[in-house]
């Protein structure tokens, strides 16, 4: 559907540009970006002209400005209520001049005109262009443990034990119940966690082809128009792993995970009492195996999963926690990052964050826009301003086999290891990795 009256973004000329150079038409531009032949025409033109600084955005009146011709009156109220009120936009400053009988007799600017004006005095803030992670298709499986959903079922309040988060996988083409995984004393399992019940059905099931996630803050950056792919994510992307994020909510998709969500607390927790974390979870995986090996499941045709799909009971892709350093394949993950392309406006002394970590362009260069993308070759940042003139490189931050592997990397490398006590949260995970090791005696 062609939009009407929604100017372009930085992002949509680059694109238009982009699609010109490869030898597309006009009509087939507008087909594609989503607007009309007459937008891409202009846009096109500029950039044939001038290449990319054509192509960024001079709004306003040079000469005479947004509101030239109205009374400095007029603009200096807008401008002194919008310093007094951040928060006012343009239809409440608009309402409030006709409110003020000092202005009873003047002609009152339009909504849009005072747009334009706060836009010119750099009032107000610019938002960053939007760009979607690289990601396979979704797929309809035709084989076990080819898509894994997952995910963690809201906190449950148990009975001597408090709040309780059940992270669980289900394979989607067999049904079977890959993992569930109780994280004690907190409602957000961190990545950590994630990481942790990821390993354990590693080493129980071996590595699936794909897992299907929703876009939860830490599976992905939901803050960003562009987002910069999570250690999670990129954890995964090194192993070998597809990640592929739904787009609708669930039960939309992840209908699947979430009935697993309600089967497995009916199962194992309602009306239980546990003695502690131990017990819980000894529990949960009890249940897990009759939910698997004896339980008639009615999405596949009333048999438990493992009687009917027998090869699930492996992936054939073995892992193990003492091989992990060797299967992470960092090239992989560069070969990923240079497929996505990043937006991030500065700061007003030029600074711009990209997963939690901090760059510098410096002073010269604040509150501009800059297109990011990453070379593979060099392992750097490739940061583009918005006019084309200027290229900045970074050596990436935090992507490492160390930096991805997270707890576990410690855990390799150390010939002892000694755990906190009381065991916190992070040293039970470590004491369920350690388990998981072979030759390891804790």
């Amino acid at each position: 559907m062609v939009r009407r009256g929604k100017p372009t973004t930085f992002e949509e000329r680059i694109r238009i540009g982009e699609r010109w150079e490869a030898g597309q038409r006009d009509p087939e531009i507008a087909e594609a970006i989503g607007c009309s032949v007459w937008t891409v025409r202009k846009w096109r033109r500029a950039y044939q002209r001038a290449g990319r600084s054509g192509i960024v955005s001079r709004m306003g009146r040079p000469a005479s400005g947004a509101l030239g011709q109205y009374p400095s009156e007029i603009r200096q109220a807008v401008s002194s209520m919008r310093e007094a009120h951040p928060g006012w936009g343009p239809v409440t400053i608009r309402t409030e001049l006709e409110d003020d009988p000092s202005y009873s007799q003047a002609k009152i600017p339009s909504r849009s005109r005072i747009a334009a004006y706060l836009k010119q005095k750099n009032f107000t803030r610019k938002y960053e262009r939007h760009h979607d992670l690289p990601q396979p298709k979704a797929v309809e499986p035709q084989r076990a443990h080819q898509v894994w959903e997952f995910d963690a079922q809201g906190v449950i309040q148990i009975p001597t034990l408090g709040p309780v988060s059940l992270i669980n996988i289900k394979d989607l083409y067999s049904r079977l119940k890959i993992a569930s995984y109780p994280c004690m004393h907190t409602s957000r399992p961190n990545t950590l966690d994630y990481q942790l019940i990821l390993r354990r059905a590693f080493v129980n099931w071996g590595l699936p082809e794909q897992v299907s996630l929703d876009r939860d803050s830490v599976f992905i950056d939901n803050t960003s128009g562009s987002p910069f792919p999570t250690i999670l994510h990129l954890w995964l992307i090194g192993l070998d792993i597809e990640v592929y994020f739904i787009k609708k909510r669930p039960p939309a998709e992840h209908s699947v995970i979430e009935r697993t969500h309600q089967t497995v607390t009916q199962q194992a927790i309602e009306g239980q009492l546990f003695s502690d974390g131990l017990d819980l979870e000894r529990r949960v995986a009890d249940r897990l195996d009759f939910l698997n090996l004896r339980y008639p499941s009615l999405s596949v045709g009333g048999q438990p999963p493992l009687a009917a799909c027998p090869e699930a009971k492996h992936t054939q892709r073995p892992y193990r926690l003492e091989w992990e350093a060797e299967m992470l394949e960092m090239q992989r993950v560069y070969d990923y990052l240079s497929k996505g392309r990043w937006f991030r406006m500065t700061s007003p002394t030029g600074q711009f964050c990209l997963a939690a970590h901090r760059y510098n362009t410096g002073v010269r260069f604040p509150r501009i826009t800059l297109e990011i993308t990453f070379d593979a070759q060099t392992q750097e940042l490739v940061c583009l301003t918005e006019d084309g003139n200027t290229t900045f490189r970074f050596p990436a931050q935090g992507l490492t086999k160390a930096n991805l592997m997270g707890e576990l990397d410690p855990l390799l490398t150390l010939p002892a290891y000694q755990l906190e006590l009381p065991f916190s949260r992070k040293t039970w995970r470590q004491i369920m990795l350690c388990s998981d090791l072979t030759g390891t005696t804790l």
